[in-house]
């Protein structure tokens, strides 16, 4: 059992990250919160379900498009990615415009309180990106507005049904499971880890139930 101390020892010290320890945003969504009135949009498990449908300003599709095309260029930009894992709230999201270039769409599906959500948004720089793809819609605001709530759930339609493949998993959780399954697969890569398994004296720990079940899954 002790053989194989040092190698536990580094999988856990390699499950956090510089970033998730100096979040500002409320990624736990909803601890601590005051009462909020109720919102609308399902949920399943930890997860909510935002879908808005917005009237395209005349004249605006093509500018609505571009502004889209360059939202889609840089998903893969580290600042962009740096404000989502900032948010640590949202799973997925879709922009759509449909209906003869007339009317816009979002969704997403998030964890935890609906007003957290959308505050959050405004905070970095996804709400800038919310501001400049929302200003193609009538009436929208601005994301710093006070009436900005208001004026998603005016807009706000609540899905018919929601259903989530993890219901109980955060978006934190699910990168948390990442971080250490992919610090694991580098500790079982290691010799000390494979002398480990040679060595006698750990002999009763790999023939327990949940080391089998372990490392069966780390097979898959």
């Amino acid at each position: 059992m002790r053989a194989m101390a040092p190698i536990f020892e580094r999988l856990v010290a390699s499950r956090t990250d510089p970033w998730r320890e100096n979040l500002t945003m409320t990624a736990t969504t909803g601890t601590g919160q005051s009462a909020q009135p109720e919102r609308p949009g399902m949920k399943d498990g930890v997860c909510g379900e935002f879908t808005v449908f917005t009237k395209i300003k005349t004249g605006h599709a093509d500018a609505l498009r571009k502004d889209l095309a360059k939202i889609a260029s840089a998903s893969a930009d580290e600042g962009n990615r740096a404000a989502m894992r900032q948010i640590g709230t949202l799973h997925d999201a879709r922009h759509v415009i449909f209906d003869n270039e007339t009317r816009f769409m979002f969704a997403s599906v998030f964890d935890g309180s609906w007003d957290t959500y959308i505050d959050d948004f405004g905070k970095t720089a996804v709400g800038a990106n919310f501001d400049r793809v929302f200003s193609h819609s009538e009436g929208f605001p601005g994301v710093s507005d006070p009436g900005v709530k208001d004026w998603f759930v005016a807009h706000q339609e609540p899905a018919g049904v929601f259903v989530s493949s993890y219901p109980d998993l955060t978006v934190q959780q699910i990168w948390k499971d990442q971080r250490v399954n992919e610090a694991f697969q580098k500790v079982l890569d290691t010799p000390e880890f494979r002398a480990a398994l040679e060595n006698p004296a750990n002999a009763e720990l790999l023939t327990t139930p949940a080391f089998q079940k372990l490392m069966e899954e780390a097979a898959r």
